[in-house]
């Protein structure tokens, strides 16, 4: 369930950001099957991938993190 709010957020701000998955998986250096993998949520992000992510969108890592719910 975690896994997939952070990668419907990384989805959401690189397509706001204008990039295909396959040049923002090339500006990262990682595969487009491991960023698929992220953005689907059947990988949680490590945090040094978020850290990355965060840097090339230009954005920090809390607003890319997914709200906190109340429960």
């Amino acid at each position: 369930m975690e896994a997939e709010k952070w990668g419907r957020r990384i989805r959401a701000f690189r397509k706001l950001k204008g990039y295909t998955q396959e040049s923002f998986a090339k500006e990262l250096g990682v595969s487009v099957s491991i960023l698929g993998e992220i953005e689907r949520g059947n990988r949680l992000p490590t945090e040094q991938f978020l850290q990355m992510v965060a840097e090339r969108l230009n954005i920090t890592v809390e607003e890319l993190s997914p709200p906190k719910q109340n429960t």
